[in-house]
């Protein structure tokens, strides 16, 4: 079992996201509980190219300092939604023999909703901690909706949606 925390970056870890502070208390409390359980933290994070704003170098890019990984803990980068476009990270969790990933970050309806059906696709067992994703208001749902229907809807199809304390005890 390892954590995935996805796109934990400043640039989009604002106070408009849905639920923002509470996303951020439930992301403290799921990385600590992680950690003091030796499940390994593995973060990813979206690059989006030279010019961007949002590639390496680019303060926006940079995890955010409440989230950020501890020294050793593995940073993959990613260039479209699903973590598991990265090759290496592939490989990766490929050689640990991982079957469980803990799926959580930003944002519920791009990088996590893409990332949950890639795990899902590679016969991982997904699970997905309530309040550990969120996103923006878009032109057609507000933030809450759109993280409702897939939290409540979509991703039961895909993942264990469970409470944060019940994330490390699902049977594989």
């Amino acid at each position: 079992m390892v954590l995935l925390a996805i796109d934990l970056q400043r640039g989009i870890l604002v106070e408009d996201l849905y639920n923002y502070e509470g996303f951020v208390a439930n992301m403290k409390k799921l990385l600590s509980e992680a950690r003091a359980r030796g499940v390994e933290v593995i973060y990813v994070q979206h690059d989006a190219g030279e010019g961007s704003g949002f590639t390496k170098g680019d303060w926006d890019y940079e995890i955010y300092d409440e989230l950020a990984p501890l020294p050793g803990e593995k940073v993959f980068v990613k260039t479209v939604n699903s973590c598991f476009s990265n090759k290496e990270l592939c490989k990766y969790l490929e050689d640990k023999g991982e079957e469980t990933v803990i799926i959580a970050g930003l944002q519920t309806n791009y990088c996590i909703d893409a990332s949950i059906k890639s795990a899902f696709d590679r016969d991982y067992s997904v699970i997905v901690p309530k309040g550990c994703n969120t996103t923006f208001d878009n032109d057609y749902m507000d933030g809450e909706t759109t993280y409702r229907y897939y939290n409540e809807d979509i991703w039961e199809r895909f993942a264990y949606l469970v409470p944060i304390e019940e994330a490390f005890e699902v049977e594989e």
